[in-house]
């Protein structure tokens, strides 16, 4: 009977596990119409290359080396048991083999496709920032090395439960990766975007901020509600299993949370471009949203819906507020992800202080202040070794153009353009 009850719950912790990281895997999708919606048509194509790249670069280097670096194994799965065919006591044995505890009991493959889906979220965030203006192939080797080497660090000193290059070990929660995914993200965005340089035309020489519509809002509409679907796999699934009844009504929190934050960031940046503005200004929305989701993230299990909502919401008013600072600032950004995932991401992490008795302002300040410092020079290292190799910004007359031609020799809407007219 023992036997019986380990591997049914084997069989859907491991079921719920994969499932999980296929609404987080499903982020992607949200990534790639988010930012073909929010940058200009000419540059659309280039953009959803980025993203189907770095998905595919994330997933092999995070097999490679990622996964070892993070937890202990890598290099092809090896090391990492399937338990597939095995026995209970087998099947035991490989689960604590690999770091599982007792009451988790999932296959080890399991466990890395869930992790490599957010390895990719993250190197997703830097792609919209940078957007319409960095080299194809210069963000390709870009996102080898952050899916390789950065992220894997920082997530082996957090998750992964490592010393800081064996000096101390953080004293930090974050449940589901405000800070290891997001804030990580951002900083690496941020990064590239200083040593990028802003769009052409964005800045005026008397400092006036031109604004530049994207192409398509009802895709960065869609976009929005696909990444507002898979979050519930991002931080449903960080719970780790489903088994047993205090585990399935605690995954029922984080989904409720999670929704009701999003809804209250959405809600917030709303009612604030509208005071500011004047208008309904649907892309504050929809950046309210996601602000809201990832400000739950560090702790979606212990806030009440209402606790929830108001967390989202404060998420929701910030980056309205981050994304004009920046904006003076000539920090450019087209899709807002730096403060989305970097401003909203930092006040995630504090806001765990909020509902989890057991965290502490030095153990979430230290972690922060660890993943991004880690996360932003690693990253302006790279950035600068790649731009002084092989450059990292197209030309100007590219960049006129639209990257669109110059990277990929291809539009994405050929029969609205002057290049792709039949006369």
């Amino acid at each position: 009977m023992e036997n019986q009850i380990f591997e049914l719950q084997y069989a859907i912790d491991t079921f719920y596990f994969l499932v999980m990281g296929a609404f987080v895997m499903w982020m992607a999708a949200g990534f790639s119409m988010l930012e073909a919606g929010l940058v200009r048509s000419k540059n659309t194509t280039e953009i959803l290359t980025k993203n189907v790249a770095l998905y595919a670069v994330a997933c092999t280097m995070y097999m490679i080396c990622g996964y070892q670096i993070m937890y202990g194994g890598g290099w092809f799965l090896s090391g990492i048991e399937t338990v597939a065919n095995l026995d209970v006591e087998a099947a035991l044995a490989a689960s604590a083999e690999n770091g599982f505890d007792g009451d988790s009991v999932y296959s080890g493959a399991s466990d890395f496709f869930f992790q490599v889906v957010f390895v990719a979220t993250a190197m997703s965030i830097v792609s919209g920032a940078v957007a319409e203006r960095m080299k194809l192939w210069a963000f390709i080797l870009f996102a080898v090395v952050m899916t390789g080497f950065i992220y894997p660090m920082e997530g082996g000193w957090t998750w992964g439960g490592n010393a800081v290059f064996g000096m101390y070990e953080l004293s930090y929660s974050d449940y589901a990766g405000s800070g290891i995914v997001h804030l990580a993200g951002a900083a690496a965005a941020l990064a590239g975007v200083i040593l990028l340089g802003p769009r052409k035309g964005k800045y005026s020489a008397e400092g006036k901020v031109n604004a530049i519509p994207g192409a398509n809002l009802p895709l960065a509409t869609l976009g929005t509600f696909i990444l507002w679907m898979g979050w519930f796999g991002f931080n449903g699934g960080s719970t780790l299993k489903l088994g047993g009844i205090a585990v399935a009504n605690e995954v029922a929190y984080v989904f409720l949370n999670t929704n009701a934050a999003a809804a209250g960031g959405l809600i917030a940046a709303l009612i604030v471009a509208r005071l500011m503005f004047g208008k309904a200004d649907l892309t504050m929305a929809l950046n309210g949203a996601l602000a809201g989701l990832v400000a739950i993230t560090a702790e979606p299990a212990d806030p009440t819906a209402l606790q929830a909502t108001l967390i989202g919401a404060a998420g929701g008013v910030l980056v309205v507020f981050s994304i004009l600072t920046l904006d003076k600032l000539k920090i450019d950004d087209p899709v807002g992800a730096i403060s989305v995932h970097g401003t909203v991401g930092i006040w995630g992490i504090l806001a765990v202080l909020l509902t989890d008795s057991e965290a502490t302002l030095s153990g979430q300040i230290v972690g922060m202040l660890t993943i991004f410092v880690w996360v932003f020079v690693a990253s302006l290292i790279t950035w600068g070794i790649i731009k002084a190799i092989m450059g990292i910004r197209v030309s100007e007359e590219d960049e006129y153009e639209g990257v669109d031609l110059s990277e990929c020799g291809m539009e994405a809407y050929p029969e609205f353009t002057a290049s792709g007219s039949q006369s």
